[in-house]
């Protein structure tokens, strides 16, 4: 799961619920001091939620885009039912377009989407659903189908355990298969504390469908090189879930941009917020 690096909001954003015509959604919300030059939506990933883009929200904002990082319905502070189909990655794809309608204004420049890992995933659905809702789709940390062979397994066994345990248990259960130097320890208490209370925020029929979502999704990027917008593929230079190469492969066959974020892994939006930041501006910029 992505940690973030601290919690405060910087002082050009705030937390809200944003209303749509899906239900509502809580967000943080950043803001340049001028007009944007274009708005960004920023979806999450398996286990995530709208904090873990909150180091990018500063830099975004200078740059002079705003950006709304959100949480997925039954992830952290978004409520969703307990009922597996409501996850459903097209379910999921649709809120993102609703998300879409939501924020988009007048003055606000053009659309651009970004999802990172699972939220990738959702992201392109949203966009294989209606292209013309953005100018641009960035995969952060996300492939082309199914994760690799060893997070599969990883995955089945969460899901197994979501089946039969409490998510308090669950927590527990996960905490002790974690490598030494993922301990809390090596946590800040406040961060670990976060990471704790979003785990029980989070529906675990939503963890149990995108589980599974990660472990059976098709091969799509034919279908995506032909949607209309601008591709950008990024990553850290190690990826767990998706190899690197694997994504370099994507990125060609999209004729997308590519970028590499060196010194990070699979959540360059929290390792190396800035370099991501730049990168992302760059790319946005370029694309109008």
């Amino acid at each position: 799961m992505s940690r973030p690096p601290f919690l405060t909001l910087p002082p050009c954003a705030r937390a809200y619920r944003l209303d749509t015509d899906r239900g509502a959604f809580a967000v943080h919300d950043a803001r340049p001091e001028g007009a944007p030059i274009g708005t960004a939506l920023l979806v999450p990933g398996f286990t995530g939620s709208k904090e873990d883009f909150i180091a990018l929200l500063a830099p975004l904002a200078a740059a002079g885009f705003r950006a709304v990082a959100v949480d997925g319905r039954g992830q952290h502070e978004s409520p969703g039912p307990r009922d597996e189909r409501a996850y459903a990655q097209a379910e999921l794809a649709q809120d993102v377009l609703a998300q879409a309608r939501a924020v988009r204004e007048p003055d606000s420049g053009p659309l651009h989407l970004l999802g990172h890992s699972l939220g990738g995933l959702v992201a392109r659905a949203a966009v294989l659903r209606d292209a013309a809702a953005f100018r641009s789709l960035t995969l952060l940390s996300s492939g082309p189908g199914a994760i690799e062979a060893a997070q599969q397994a990883r995955v089945r066994m969460l899901i197994e355990a979501l089946g039969t345990l409490d998510m308090a248990s669950v927590w527990r259960a996960m905490r002790e298969l974690d490598p030494p130097e993922a301990a809390d320890a090596a946590t800040p208490p406040d961060i670990g504390a976060f990471l704790h209370r979003r785990w029980l925020n989070t529906v675990p029929e939503q963890l149990i469908a995108t589980g599974r979502q990660m472990l059976a999704e098709p091969d799509r990027v034919t279908e995506l090189a032909g949607a209309g917008p601008a591709l950008h593929v990024v990553s850290g230079a190690v990826d767990y879930a998706w190899p690197v190469p694997s994504l370099d492969a994507m990125a060609k066959r999209l004729a997308a941009r590519r970028t590499v974020i060196e010194g990070a892994e699979h959540s360059p939006n929290a390792e190396r917020p800035e370099k991501t930041a730049e990168a992302l501006t760059g790319f946005w910029s370029g694309v109008g």
